[in-house]
């Protein structure tokens, strides 16, 4: 039986530089991607809502100005005061990210995102932010007619939101506070301060409830697969009637003295 020789790959110089120059260039644009393409992954993937512009550094690490936005063809924005810098860091099975911005984090935020079977994972740091209620009204209707003042704390404790064919689970809290709170609808400033908890479990659950004010808000949802329900109730102090009811008349559907607030 005559045995064939062995076969060898060319050991040319120039095809070891070539090779070379293809790994070096492919991990150059792995490393140093400029940050303008995350920028426009993130306004893809929220139709036009977030905006990050004068985008500088890379998609790993870098920083931009922060937009709200109505989405495609709206003429509604609002800017955040300070850069939102950001750091991600992959690892293995995972990916990290951080946020922080002058205004608003005494402390960067941290999240962690892992793939599921299915969805998604994402494990929020335990922390706090406070934002200016003014940044929603760059997300149009209704908050663009609301015209919100105020403050947006958040807060969150051991919290774990999973997406997974179509479902919402929830493990630990969050909490949103909105602190004297005003809008350009109504001459009473403020209107009040107000909570709302998200609450993990079995069947995830949001708890609104008024902290102070004359405007008193009240509800409760849940999840149903990656639906949320909510029903709850806007109504005024006995004394503040005459000056709500342009307000309440357009929170929710009127019926007496109170407008029912009906989500899902």
């Amino acid at each position: 039986m005559t045995r064939r020789p062995p076969l060898y790959l060319p050991q040319t110089p120039w095809a070891w530089a070539a090779s070379g120059a293809l790994a070096g260039l492919l991990l150059a644009v792995l490393l140093f991607a400029p940050a303008r393409w995350l920028t426009a992954a993130l306004q893809n993937a929220s139709s036009g809502r977030v905006l990050l512009s004068d985008a500088r550094g890379t998609v790993w690490s870098g920083s931009a100005q922060l937009t709200l936005s109505g989405g495609a063809g709206s003429h509604d924005s609002a800017t955040l005061s300070s850069r939102l810098e950001w750091q991600l860091k992959p690892r293995w099975g995972h990916g990290v990210a951080s946020f922080y911005t002058t205004c608003c984090t005494p402390k960067p935020l941290r999240l962690a995102l892992a793939p599921r079977w299915g969805g998604l994972e994402m494990t929020l740091t335990d922390g706090q932010s406070t934002w200016p209620a003014s940044l929603l009204s760059g997300l149009g209707t209704p908050w663009n007619t609301l015209q919100p003042a105020g403050l947006l704390v958040v807060s969150s404790q051991g919290l774990v939101i999973t997406l997974s064919e179509g479902r919402v689970s929830v493990v630990g809290r969050a909490q949103l506070e909105a602190l004297d709170l005003s809008s350009r609808l109504s001459t009473l400033q403020p209107l009040g301060s107000y909570r709302l908890t998200l609450q993990g479990g079995a069947v995830p659950g949001i708890e609104l409830a008024t902290l102070n004010g004359s405007l008193q808000l009240a509800g409760s949802g849940h999840w149903v697969g990656s639906r949320l329900h909510f029903e709850g109730t806007a109504s005024a102090t006995p004394e503040r009637v005459d000056a709500l009811s342009n307000l309440l008349n357009i929170i929710g559907r009127r019926n007496g003295a109170q407008s029912i607030i009906s989500l899902g």
